[in-house]
């Protein structure tokens, strides 16, 4: 397994009056015939409450000033996604946040483009799961597939709830948008969707792996070659400091938090203990990097052991 460091890549962004250069990080890993590499969507910004509210305030605060955070203080964790060639495969693993949700985010398209790719030259997208960040990008302006020539494929239990038109009836109040959004592009994608089930090898070398919690059926995906392998994690690992240090903690950010929390933990203990590299959507310096235990938690390693 190889590994590069981030490099700049530039790329024209068009603006309404004129475009400009603008630069992305491109983080590269290389694993057998598999090159993978993360692409931004820019960020997200979040209000601290987002994720922290439902922690001890008292105890919270060390965690975070052993990173440099101050209570309160918005959030603005980075938007990774996964681009994967392997032979005539072009794997896009969740399609960022579209214009519709962020001004920060919405910028795959013209990532792919400083990379030198089209959307039409994407040949499969698969999904963690439906949040907006993930789903949102999927279409184009004109609300058709953005990846017009790609098979996508989403976990079983994921499509069924969100596809479900009584979610928006059920889900809690501050999501509803995101119920609503999901299944406008969800119907669209009907005809080209293909679905799985945890433990299935979608492609070659590339195994999905239940990490449910975050969202009903969110998926991470076991990349391997040999003895080498990667975690994409998703969002079932979604930030870079309580996430690791305290990964038993609920946190806002899941919708069913007491499962989102064991899912934590099993993912990072099993990550540290085969010195496994991962790959988290939401994590810093391009989301590559692996676990180590730190005392009675983790901590998270930019870069592939």
């Amino acid at each position: 397994m190889t590994f590069t460091r981030r490099k700049i890549i530039q790329g024209m962004g068009a603006g309404l009056a004129m475009a400009a250069t603008r630069s992305w990080a491109s983080t590269e890993l290389k694993l057998g015939t598999k090159q993978l590499q993360t692409l931004s969507d820019g960020h997200l910004s979040l209000p601290a409450d987002f994720i922290f509210g439902p922690m001890d305030k008292q105890a919270l605060a060390p965690v975070l000033a052993d990173y440099g955070i101050a209570s309160g203080d918005p959030l603005t964790p980075e938007i990774n996604v996964t681009l994967m060639r392997d032979g005539d495969n072009l794997i896009v693993f969740d399609t960022g946040s579209g214009s519709d949700f962020q001004s920060s985010a919405g910028q795959l398209v013209d990532a792919l483009d400083a990379a030198g790719i089209t959307p039409e030259d994407v040949t499969h997208v698969v999904f963690t799961h439906c949040h907006p960040d993930h789903l949102w990008g999927v279409l184009d302006a004109f609300d058709d597939p953005l990846f017009s020539n790609a098979q996508h494929l989403m976990g079983q239990g994921e499509w069924e709830y969100w596809f479900n038109p009584e979610t928006v009836n059920m889900i809690a109040d501050n999501r509803i948008t995101q119920a609503v959004g999901a299944r406008r592009r969800m119907q669209v994608l009907e005809e080209k969707m293909t679905l799985f089930g945890d433990g299935e090898e979608i492609l070659p070398g590339v195994a999905a792996r239940a990490s449910f919690g975050h969202s009903p059926g969110h998926m991470s995906f076991e990349i391997r070659d040999g003895s080498n392998s990667v975690m994409i994690l998703g969002d079932a690992v979604n930030n870079h400091h309580v996430s690791f240090a305290q990964p038993g903690w609920q946190t806002g950010a899941d919708q069913d938090p007491e499962t989102a929390a064991k899912t934590r933990l099993t993912l990072l203990d099993q990550m540290a203990h085969e010195k496994m590299s991962l790959i988290g959507y939401h994590l810093p310096d391009g989301g590559m990097g692996h676990a180590e235990r730190s005392g009675d938690g983790f901590r998270y390693v930019a870069g592939v052991s």
